[in-house]
């Protein structure tokens, strides 16, 4: 049986040709896999947008990791501000706000002024993952204001965070989603799941856009630079990036690459997209370069 997997817990491996999941006992079973098809690059390119790209990029270096970021998320400002002004003025009577993302973190807290200086206390700030927690504690939300995952959680996402803070919420409390919207596209494209479960515990939801995700514009030399590197191993931690990815070089077959994935879903649209082989490695930098290096 072939296996691959990352430590604690272990990464699980996708083919285009099997379209199997295993859950490995042994960290070897990636590298066996990937010496039987072909030689595995060890260069691993970052994806997610640039500031966050940087930082990924520098800790995997300090780790031994031949890392390069090529942003396949461009973060913009978002079209109309308003609804960010309005989330502010209604914070204190509001029981939680929920950041999808550091970048959500950021750009809202870019618009606060000086009466919002401090974080309402009777306002809790939910985060889905150790980025966006970190974000809220650099932007001044006391930490016993924040929650979120634990740090040893199998998976940073809203459904894990919602078996957390599910019994904050009750009929008629207000709660606020920040988050992106698609640059171009209207700003309220129906409800996700979180706010789904809001919705079903009777909470009022307002969705709160504080920035755009675009899709980066490439020269013909970016595209020719970013198609040399078919044959070496990408990290995906959205979707939305394999989608900008297909949509620059939709030409280019990706059956030499590798791929890890920090969710089901993104290993998913990775072997729709034709990646030779997919790993699942949760969302931290520890844990994909175990994935790394298990391909080798």
């Amino acid at each position: 049986m072939q296996r691959c997997c990352a430590r604690s817990p272990p990464a699980r491996w996708l083919t285009s040709k099997l379209r199997q999941r295993w859950v490995p006992k042994s960290p070897r079973g990636c590298a066996l896999r990937a010496r039987a098809e072909q030689e595995v690059a060890v260069r691993l390119i970052v994806t997610r947008p640039r500031q966050e790209a940087d930082q990924w990029v520098a800790q995997l270096v300090q780790r031994g990791v031949q890392a390069q970021a090529l942003p396949l998320i461009e973060i913009l400002p978002a079209a109309d501000t308003t609804s960010v002004a309005q989330a502010w003025a209604a914070l204190p009577g509001v029981r939680a706000v929920m950041f999808v993302s550091s970048n959500a973190v950021r750009h809202f807290f870019a618009h606060a002024n000086a009466n919002a200086a401090h974080w309402p206390p009777g306002t809790r700030a939910w985060a889905t993952g150790p980025g966006t927690l970190k974000a809220l504690r650099d932007a001044g939300v006391a930490s016993d204001a924040i929650d979120a995952p634990s740090a040893d959680a199998k998976q940073f996402d809203s459904e894990t965070l919602w078996a957390q803070v599910a019994s904050q919420v009750s009929s008629g409390d207000r709660v606020q989603i920040v988050r992106g919207a698609e640059a171009g596209q209207p700003q309220n494209q129906g409800r996700d799941w979180l706010e789904q479960q809001l919705a079903g515990a009777d909470a009022v939801v307002t969705t709160v856009i504080a920035y755009q995700r675009g899709t980066p514009a490439w020269t013909p030399a970016e595209q020719a630079s970013a198609a040399a590197l078919a044959a070496d191993c990408w990290l995906f931690s959205s979707s939305q990036a394999i989608a900008n990815l297909r949509q620059l070089l939709p030409l280019q077959s990706w059956k030499q690459a590798r791929a890890i994935a920090t969710h089901a879903r993104i290993a998913a649209a990775a072997q729709d997209a034709g990646f030779g082989v997919v790993c699942v490695s949760r969302p931290t930098v520890d844990a994909v370069v175990a994935a790394l290096k298990s391909f080798r």
